[in-house]
């Protein structure tokens, strides 16, 4: 029996036989994606086209991210962050800086910094702490093996293991291959010079930062340009006045000294030395005295020296001239205090004579003309009574000024020549500098680009008037040893017991010349002074500063005078005799 099925077009188009698979409609998925009616190849190249097409527009957005944060645009730091950062912490999330150069006036580099590597271990991944330590102790024999199986072992994620590798031990490290050991790019602060300007830069830690000296007072400056900067100091002076200043040391056997040459016209140091001093590039322990900036820091009964002060202060104020006379025959009593002169002159001086000799009695004399509060008030108007403002080491000191019930007539007697304020080297030559230049007191400097405006502090010609003077000390005074032959020297010495437990020991003094050249011209101011230098032989055992810090300012002045294009200025005879004795040589 047969059966005749017959179906019409319009049933088999909505009737499927057995095994026809379904077709899915166009308008969500293409069909050939997930039917094998055609080719199964081209159903697998289908769907390898469409993977490929996703990932290809996943890495394209990936990368436009990656360009677009590059770029420095898509940085977005929450201010809620940035607000718990130091202003250090986000200047240097901003642009990390390199530390700048220093240089001296003639742009010779003085403080750099140098690329270096620190070398650090991920203590994690350090499997074997002994056997790590016993290979680095191979390449850092200066650090102890059991010192780095100690930092091994500790338990912290991270310890730094040594800093500012040579690229030849990072070379060595690197070829040990072993896991956990890092390298940190870093900088490592570098002075060519070593010793020679300890005192003024100072130094900076084992991160860069500045912790004495000039480099921690300007170190904001330093960290956030790259531009050098220039200071006033010169290299080829300070390692003459250095040189001059350690071998009196050495030969008067001192304690210490100090030495500071300045540009009386604008308050410009061009040399500052204290000794002993350090060298910043050597992480050892030195001595606290070593560290300790006498120029700057070393506060000072200064003696004698302050009779310029006495002198210029009471002939400005018009009480005293030139040609007054003093009689110094016998002691001035204020109480039971009485003022005497050391070398007892007992005649009649004129201010030149009462510098050239020193006599005590005639400064008081002098002071004795015009009174306690104008001399309290010329001392500060020289900045006697505050540290020095602006300069740029942080190793200053303030004077010890006695308050104004403390100001006694007495006191007033004793401050007139050297005892009764105690202050800094660099306290007296800008002083001093002020007394000879034209009476202009300029706050020191140690940046050449540094032109502050000066303060008026003694007339013109009381300025001159001083120069004569103090020339006068030289020629035929205390300063003799100082007349360096065509400078023009001028200045005065000054020699003062020193305070130990409160008592002045007589065994112990400083002593100090301070100086000028030349005399028609200023141009230049020298300090020098001596800690507890000893007598000696052929000083007749004498400790006082005609024997030591005079003949060593000569040495100094003979030394850098031509340096700084000082025309030496001989007189005719002077001249002459040069002649004489060249013509009677060749004969």
């Amino acid at each position: 029996m047969g059966f005749n099925v017959s179906f019409s077009k319009k049933n088999t188009e909505r009737f499927y036989l057995p095994g026809q698979e379904i077709k899915i409609s166009r308008g969500v998925i293409s069909q050939k994606l997930f039917t094998s009616d055609g080719n199964d190849v081209v159903l697998c190249r289908a769907r390898t086209w469409v993977a490929m097409l996703v990932f290809a527009a996943c890495y394209c957005i990936l990368a436009a991210r990656v360009t677009y944060v590059c770029l420095g645009k898509g940085i977005n730091i929450d201010t809620a962050v940035t607000d718990e950062l130091t202003d250090e912490e986000f200047l240097h999330l901003q642009e990390p800086v390199k530390r700048a150069d220093i240089m001296d006036r003639n742009g010779e580099i003085i403080a750099t910094s140098l690329p270096t590597v620190n070398l650090g271990a991920r203590l994690k991944l350090i499997r074997h702490p002994k056997d790590v330590a016993e290979k680095l102790n191979l390449i850092f024999p200066d650090i102890s093996y059991e010192h780095f199986v100690d930092l091994l072992s500790r338990k912290k994620s991270y310890v730094y293991l040594k800093r500012n590798l040579s690229p030849a031990q990072q070379s060595q490290v690197n070829a040990l291959g072993i896991p956990g050991l890092e390298f940190e790019e870093c900088e490592k602060r570098i002075y060519p010079h070593n010793n020679l300007f300890a005192h003024i830069l100072g130094n900076t830690n084992i991160d860069n930062k500045g912790v004495s000296g000039l480099e921690k007072f300007m170190d904001e400056r330093l960290v956030s340009s790259t531009k050098p900067i220039k200071l006033s100091v010169d290299l080829g002076i300070q390692d003459a006045i250095r040189e001059e200043l350690r071998v009196g040391v050495e030969h008067f056997k001192a304690e210490g000294a100090a030495a500071i040459l300045m540009d009386v016209k604008n308050g410009q140091v061009l040399a500052m030395v204290s000794l002993p001093d350090f060298d910043p590039n050597k992480n050892l322990k030195v001595s606290d005295r070593a560290m300790f900036n006498f120029a700057t820091k070393g506060v000072y009964e200064a003696g004698s020296v302050f009779k310029v002060f006495n002198t210029a202060m009471c002939l400005d104020s018009g009480k005293i001239d030139v040609t007054s006379r003093f009689d110094t025959s016998k002691p001035v009593y204020f109480g039971r205090a009485r003022v005497t002169d050391p070398h007892g002159s007992h005649k009649m001086l004129t201010p030149e004579d009462i510098l050239v000799e020193s006599s005590n009695i005639g400064s008081t004399l002098e002071i004795m003309q015009v009174g306690r509060q104008y001399q309290r008030e010329f001392f500060q108007k020289i900045n006697m009574d505050k540290p020095l403002q602006d300069y740029e080491i942080v190793e200053t000191a303030k004077p010890l000024f006695l308050s104004e019930k403390r100001w006694t007539d007495h006191t007033m007697a004793t401050i007139s020549y050297g005892y009764g304020i105690s202050t800094t080297p660099l306290h007296i030559i800008s002083a001093f500098a002020a007394m000879v230049n034209g009476g202009i007191y300029y706050q020191p400097t140690l940046l050449a680009d540094n032109q502050k405006e000066g303060k008026r502090v003694i007339s013109t010609a009381t300025s001159e008037k001083m120069r004569t003077l103090l020339r006068a000390v030289v020629v035929r005074g205390t300063g003799r040893r100082a007349n360096v032959d065509g400078y023009q020297v001028f200045g005065k010495t000054g020699t003062a017991n020193k305070l130990v437990n409160g008592r002045y020991d007589s065994s112990k003094s400083i002593s100090t010349f301070i100086s000028g050249f030349p005399a028609s011209d200023p141009k230049y101011a020298l300090l020098v002074v001596f800690d507890s230098p000893k007598g000696l032989k052929e000083t007749f055992n004498h400790t006082e500063a005609g024997w030591n810090a005079v003949p060593t300012a000569n040495k100094i002045i003979m030394a850098v005078a031509p340096q700084l294009n000082v025309k030496a200025d001989f007189d005719l005879e002077r001249q002459k005799s040069i002649v004489d004795a060249a013509y009677m040589q060749k004969k």
